[in-house]
């Protein structure tokens, strides 16, 4: 892709999605809204997904973003929901939806609609979860959808692979099919175990260093994907395992890596998955001119059956998978806290599907082995993409209005903040003990306003979480932590002014006014960040 346009998609998603944060619109159906509108201007160029770049470029980041920030206890804690969706969902979904394209579409080989199957089943949990926690969706089903969204891509990537191997002829059998399917999972992982404590341990090495430890974080990800992707093994899974010890690990490295690093992946997050949604809109004029022989009639009608399978079959999948194991096991009853029907209905309506499924679609060989196309390869491409567009918009635009209409229980904010304020007492305690033990020491000798000080900001820390639970500023409405914050800000900025003024007038130079105003910008971050949820 040329920079001009590079420039146009990068900067132009960027504009709507921060518009989309002053709308009550989901930032992704505002993006592919935009680039379906987009795609008709005169003038704006063809954006024709390249499978070689959308997934070995863009779905690393994306997935070790995602990993970062997921919780690894969290997951373990539901991996038998996940799992079922990630895997046996995905697979469930590629034969179920496979099979009713080779009924409805006429001439069809069952092999290629499997393949058209594999492509669509995985869902792209990216908007699902950002609905969820916009709304204040139980913890347990976010992570449901979050873990859902880090292993259903390599499911769905490596039947994909299966199937067109097989749909190719290329010597491959439904047992070889099997037998590559877990050599891929299993190899997958096994990289991912293999790298993360060796990135780890280079990632504390370099704790001197914040700069090269972000370069090291940007690289980990392709790095993981190209190792497991070279054994052909999934890439997804090796970066998802990675950035899941990685993220669980986080707290070792230098505190200035991970403000860093926390900044950093936030804005390749943000540019990524904004290009990724207005992409998915820039792709019509490219799916409607391929599709050839069939009228767009026909393929409508084929796309709004396809839709209604891959819809209903996630609810005949989620409803037995949520509640067999649950009849059929004593100790999962026990285990486990009931599970309401509206749980289920939720995860079953945040089905949408994303990049990914174009991405693989576009990635369908032209031709078979002896020269002929590959059986309707544009016909697929035109119901991948009708497919996507219809879960974003009809799915994306009810599940917000679905989840106020169920009215499932939102987290408890006062429990949790009184959760917090229990550890951080702890946790002060600790800190206190240490500090008295530490004074001890006449290596550590410190004056005495100093030494209060310390003490100052451990006692402050202690009661910032308590205050939020107090009563409210009757004229602002803020408690007084947030008051306390407020000020300290206010504060600060007053500093950053005298600062500035002085280096205009020339009484301090540009050198000592980045030193000073680096420090006001790590006390405003501690300000911040200290009581903030």
């Amino acid at each position: 892709m040329a920079v001009m346009p590079l420039f146009l998609l990068v900067a132009g998603s960027a504009a709507v999605a921060g518009l989309a944060r002053r709308t009550p619109v989901p930032a992704p159906l505002l993006l592919v809204t935009a680039g379906l509108a987009a795609s008709y201007i005169p003038g704006i160029p063809d954006y024709t997904l390249d499978p070689h770049i959308v997934l070995p470029l863009l779905l690393p980041p994306l997935l070790h973003t995602a990993a970062l920030d997921s919780s690894y206890l969290g997951l373990r804690a539901n991996l038998r929901p996940v799992a079922l969706l990630s895997v046996g969902y995905v697979l469930f979904a590629t034969f179920v939806v496979g099979y009713a394209a080779y009924l409805v579409i006429p001439g069809l080989p069952l092999t290629a609609a499997l393949v058209l199957g594999a492509v669509v089943a995985p869902p792209d949990a990216v908007a699902a979860t950002a609905i969820a926690r916009k709304l204040g969706l139980p913890h347990r089903i976010t992570t449901i959808l979050q873990g859902e969204s880090l292993f259903n891509d390599a499911t769905a990537i490596t039947a994909y692979k299966v199937l067109v191997a097989v749909a190719l002829g290329a010597g491959a059998s439904w047992g070889d099919g099997i037998k590559q399917f877990a050599i891929a999972s299993v190899g997958g992982i096994g990289v991912g175990l293999l790298l993360m404590v060796p990135l780890h341990w280079l990632r504390v090495r370099l704790r001197e260093s914040a700069l090269l430890e972000n370069t090291l974080s940007l690289l980990i990800p392709f790095v993981a994907y190209a190792a497991a992707e070279q054994l052909h093994a999934s890439g997804v899974l090796a970066v998802v395992v990675v950035g899941l010890y990685l993220g669980h690990r986080s707290w070792q490295v230098d505190f200035e890596t991970r403000l860093q690093e926390d900044a950093v992946w936030k804005m390749v997050s943000f540019i990524l998955e904004s290009a990724v949604f207005a992409l998915i809109g820039l792709q019509l004029p490219v799916v409607v001119r391929g599709l050839g022989e069939f009228s767009g009639a026909q393929a409508l009608g084929y796309a709004a059956v396809l839709f209604a399978v891959v819809v209903l079959s996630r609810f005949v999948w989620v409803f037995p998978g949520t509640y067999l194991p649950r009849l059929l096991s004593a100790r999962i009853r026990a285990r486990e806290p009931d599970t309401k029907w509206t749980a289920p209905v939720v995860i079953g309506w945040a089905g949408m599907r994303g990049v990914v499924s174009l991405a693989i679609a576009f990635s369908i060989p032209a031709a078979v082995p002896g020269g002929a196309s590959f059986p309707a390869r544009n016909l697929v491409l035109f119901l991948t993409f009708t497919t996507v567009i219809a879960t974003l918009v009809v799915q994306g635009l009810t599940l917000p209005p679905l989840i106020r209409a169920l009215k499932l229980p939102r987290p408890d904010a006062q429990a949790e903040t009184l959760a917090e304020a229990q550890a951080q007492n702890e946790a002060s305690r600790a800190a206190e003990e240490c500090l008295e033990e530490r004074l001890q020491d006449p290596r550590n000798a410190l004056p005495g306003p100093l030494a209060d000080r310390l003490r100052n900001v451990l006692e402050r820390r202690r009661n910032s979480v308590w205050e939020r639970l107090g009563a409210a500023n009757e004229f602002t409405g803020e408690s007084a932590d947030e008051t306390y914050r407020r000020l300290a800000r206010d504060m600060i900025e007053a500093e950053r002014r005298v600062f500035v003024r002085l280096r205009d007038d020339g009484r301090i130079d540009d050198e000592m006014l980045r030193t000073l105003l680096r420090r006001l910008d790590l006390e405003e971050a501690t300000a911040y960040r200290e009581g903030a949820s």
